[in-house]
């Protein structure tokens, strides 16, 4: 559990980079890109967080043995 919240606060701190840098490239304003970098990452953070949770879970269920990125890439 630890590893996952080192994880989703990088993914925060990433994501606010983004979210600022995207918004200020498209409005020139400081305080909108600061606003909505603030919001929307944090929200996302929390969704973030919970999907991961979630899917770890679906991992330890029946058919685990198969991994998941394998029948994503194609190689059953």
């Amino acid at each position: 559990m630890a590893r996952d919240l080192v994880k989703t606060a990088t993914f925060a701190m990433l994501h606010f980079g983004v979210g600022f840098a995207v918004t200020y490239a498209f409005t020139g304003s400081i305080q909108i890109a600061t606003g909505v970098a603030l919001v929307e990452p944090a929200v996302n953070t929390v969704v973030f967080f919970f999907h991961e949770q979630v899917w770890k879970r679906a991992g330890q269920g029946k058919g685990a043995e198969k991994p998941l990125h394998g029948l994503m890439c194609g190689h059953a």
